[in-house]
């Protein structure tokens, strides 16, 4: 008999995961799903650490990027990519914290599903708040950004 690790443990297909249950959830805008791909799927963080900050997952429970197909790996960059130019097009940010957590010693909030931030940021856009009271200040409110996002990405194909 082996012991089973948390990195396969993980990898198991759990219908309690977050990013498994979310594309058949509800309705897009219920989700807060920007976009659908064939493989992969662009998402409102519901915590977002700035305004916009959106996440690319695939649809298949995998729990790092070497588990992942050629194709879904083609198609998370692409919708990485295209997450970063509609935030462009909808917010302006003056910047980019592009990423992923991989495992839960680096920090991943949902274990065994990959998924890639695309944190748009803004010069001096830093504050105590979210240090000091786990309080985040959000210019609008998550709805509205998404809608701006998601005829931003609609546009830019």
């Amino acid at each position: 008999m082996r012991a089973v690790t948390e990195q396969e443990a993980s990898d198991a297909d759990d219908a309690s995961c977050l990013f498994c249950a979310l594309p058949d959830k509800g309705s897009d805008e219920e989700t807060l799903v920007i976009a659908r791909g064939e493989l992969v799927y662009s998402v409102m963080n519901l915590y977002p650490y700035t305004t916009g900050h959106l996440m690319v997952a695939p649809y298949r429970h995998i729990g790092s990027p070497g588990k992942a197909s050629h194709d879904e790996q083609l198609e998370m960059w692409d919708f990485l990519a295209r997450s970063q130019r509609s935030l462009e097009v909808a917010l302006d940010p003056d910047g980019f914290n592009l990423g992923a957590n991989v495992g839960r010693d680096a920090g991943a909030g949902v274990l065994g599903h990959l998924h890639l931030h695309v944190v748009p940021r803004w010069r001096g856009d830093a504050n105590f708040m979210t240090t000091s009271a786990n309080v985040r200040i959000l210019p609008e409110s998550i709805q509205e950004t998404r809608s701006r996002l998601v005829e931003a990405f609609t546009k830019l194909g």
